[in-house]
């Protein structure tokens, strides 16, 4: 997907009291910090990629205490890749894990292929990075956002592609072996439903806006990965036992995953301990859940304060967190106009069940 280039500077975040019946508004950025994802570490670090679809200079930032954000992993890593080879090409997914490793999915950029990469928040050096090239990933790829399950030592990978490639990959920490799996099918491909924000049907590169796999989460026991296109009806989800099973082809794999529950078109997810999956369903400017018994649920609701909720994540507090960055009016979904009106924030609502961080 085309980048769009714009400079941005250093952004002072504001708190704001309660918005759409009880959603906080925990910070508010300025029109230079356009939220992405949201990683928050065990130690209450906030981590957050700044999205590209707004063209930014800075990829990732650290959410500091008082608000205001730094670039991160530092000057050099935080903007893109130099001759030293330091930097990100474009960072939508990260993911804090247990042991405070920020890991941070490096999406294509030209003659590139793409990466994950694991800064140590503890220690701030670079952990690790794993390359996902070709056959794993596709001159179409678009690797959208990651799971990370250190129980097995793996991150799964929701690769958006062009809508009839879609597909997850898994990749092995220990090994750095990536695998692409599920390609193509009805769990990763997205169903034929306009996408209409506003009364407007968002379009991406001049042709409707039909989206595959993106939302992808792992629960707090690292047994199930919940998954599903952005454009479709159903919440997925399947065992990690499955998915690391290189004995199963990616027919035997379809019959291991199961339909959960449904689910408007959306962005973001993340799951508590009870099995609620929480959804960015921006197409109705709202928060929702998936529950255990398959049925969906608005939590929160705001045309006003709620233009496309994005990304989620777990606080050590026990807190849902999530980004809000009106991004069917950034220059990529809008004819290449910026049209944002600066309703960039993060917001937070207590979990139904327990909820629990480091994944």
């Amino acid at each position: 997907m085309k980048r769009f280039l714009a400079a941005v500077g250093i952004s002072t975040a504001l708190a704001f009291p309660a918005t759409a019946d009880g959603l906080e508004t925990y910070l508010r950025f300025d029109k230079s910090m356009p939220p992405g994802n949201l990683a928050i570490a065990p130690d209450g670090r906030m981590f957050m990629s700044v999205h590209e679809f707004y063209g930014p200079e800075l990829r990732v930032v650290e959410v500091l205490k008082d608000g205001s954000t730094r670039p991160y992993p530092n000057e050099s890593w935080a903007h893109a890749p130099k001759e030293d080879g330091n930097g990100l090409n474009g960072v939508l997914g990260l993911r804090a894990d247990r042991d405070g490793i920020l890991w941070m999915l490096d999406g294509q950029g030209e003659n590139q292929t793409g990466r994950i990469v694991g800064w140590n928040t503890k220690t701030e050096q670079l952990h690790a990075i794993h390359y996902i090239g070709a056959p794993v990933s596709r001159p179409t790829s678009f690797l959208n956002d990651l799971a990370v399950d250190r129980d097995h030592e793996a991150i799964y990978i929701s690769d958006t592609g062009d809508g009839v490639n879609s597909a997850l990959i898994v990749v092995d920490l220990e090994t750095g072996r990536a695998r692409r799996v599920l390609e193509g099918s009805e769990f990763t491909t997205p169903e034929d439903t306009p996408m209409v924000i506003d009364g407007r049907e968002i379009l991406l590169g001049g042709s409707p806006a039909k989206i595959g796999v993106n939302p992808i989460t792992v629960d707090p026991t690292n047994t199930w990965v919940y998954f599903a296109p952005m454009t479709a009806s159903a919440m997925y989800r399947v065992r990690t036992s499955d998915l690391l099973n290189e004995e199963l082809d990616d027919e035997e794999l379809a019959t291991r995953v199961e339909r959960y529950g449904d689910k408007p078109i959306s962005d973001g997810s993340t799951v508590d301990t009870g099995g609620n999956v929480y959804i960015t369903a921006m197409t109705d400017n709202a928060i929702g859940v998936t529950k255990p018994d398959g049925s969906y649920e608005v939590l929160f609701q705001s045309d006003e304060d709620l233009p496309w909720p994005d990304g989620f994540s777990i606080g050590a507090d026990g807190y849902v967190y999530a980004t809000i960055n009106e991004l069917h009016r950034s220059p990529v979904l809008n004819g290449g106009e910026d049209a944002s009106l600066g309703t960039y924030r993060i917001v937070r609502f207590p979990a139904l069940s327990d909820a629990v961080s480091g994944r």
